[in-house]
């Protein structure tokens, strides 16, 4: 099938555009981030006497009595408040324009939209973002005692930094044009396989994140005093271990069902289902990682730092294998197209 190149240039240009969208969104967590907390704690003690009573000598438990005869003006929003909005809503946007790149560069060519580094990286990217709105829209219509809004939104920057630089990366050095499949890639299986390792790959780039937020929070727990601002703004400890736990466990199945399909692939393809192909040993290092994450997670003695420690290897060992593998070593997954 020829390539339709009016549709390449449009995907290009929704890809650049999804990126710049992604950094404004960063910086506007990152805005909240930092403000956020500071305006939060100034208003608690401002309010703290209205709260007792007016006079410093009520009940903090008394409920509020409305004012007869007084119209009640609604509060804004503070403006890092508002910057967390916003940041939302361009996430959304950014990952709205990045699905429709993803989608144009598959009607271009005819095929998968993940068929060379530069899409597979890109389609990663895209499910590390969708799972942040699906955890960010999970946990706010839950109320957590341990994280507020705010706290879970201030997540968004940390995850976005990682994605914004390997979109970059993706859209550079790993760019390919858009053309037909290479033969050795033209099979059923890279609908079943590589979409696997796509989803599982996006959501345990998330759920390094939270971890390394986690390792973070406990720190200051632990000494806040020697430590910067930075991780008392984080969530607790609590629900950063939370979410890396339930993500890893959730994408676990999947990644290990793109090992197997991956195999059975080989077997098609090779005619062997294992040959410790640079690629095939790096991905079963990391799902040791993450096994052994899981295990420890739930082994007294090694809960909290030392597993979360494990998770970071485990998301080390995928980014290692995603770009070092693919773009230095040579092996069987190196025809993928740089």
């Amino acid at each position: 099938m020829p390539v339709n190149q009016a549709l390449s240039n449009y995907s290009d240009m929704a890809f650049a555009t999804s990126v710049v969208i992604y950094l404004l969104a960063m910086l506007l967590y990152f805005g909240e981030f930092v403000y956020g907390r500071t305006r939060v704690a100034v208003g608690e003690r401002k309010s703290a006497p209205a709260m007792a009573g007016g006079d410093g000598t009520g009940s903090a438990d008394m409920p509020d009595r409305p004012v007869v005869g007084r119209v009640e003006t609604p509060r804004k929003r503070p403006w890092p408040e508002r910057f967390g909005g916003m940041a939302v809503s361009m996430t959304v946007l950014g990952a709205l324009v990045h699905a429709v790149s993803l989608l144009l560069r598959g009607l271009a060519v005819g095929r998968v939209p993940w068929g060379n580094m530069y899409e597979f990286g890109s389609a990663i990217c895209l499910a590390a973002v969708l799972a942040w709105l699906v955890m960010l829209f999970r946990q706010s219509r839950a109320v957590r005692r341990d994280a507020t809004p705010a706290q879970l939104r201030g997540l968004g920057g940390f995850v976005l930094l990682p994605t914004v630089l390997l979109l970059f990366l993706s859209g550079t050095v790993l760019y390919a044009d858009a053309a037909p499949l290479q033969p050795a890639l033209q099979s059923y299986w890279i609908w079943i396989h590589v979409s696997a390792a796509v989803i599982s790959s996006g959501a345990l780039l998330f759920a390094g994140v939270a971890s390394l937020m986690f390792v973070l929070r406990v720190r200051h727990e632990n000494n806040p005093l020697k430590l910067t601002r930075l991780g008392g703004r984080l969530p607790t400890s609590q629900a950063l271990d939370r979410l890396a736990y339930r993500t890893t466990v959730f994408v676990m199945p999947v990644w290990t069902f793109a090992i197997v399909a991956g195999a059975i692939w080989a077997e098609a393809a090779w005619g062997r289902f294992w040959g410790w192909d640079p690629k095939e040993t790096t991905a079963l290092v990391a799902w040791i990682f993450y096994a052994a994450y899981l295990h420890a997670r739930a082994t007294p003695g090694w809960r909290g730092v030392r597993a979360a420690w494990i998770n970071i290897l485990g998301f080390v060992a995928m980014l290692f294998n995603l770009f070092f593998i693919n773009i230095v070593i040579t092996g069987l997954h190196s025809y993928a197209g740089l």
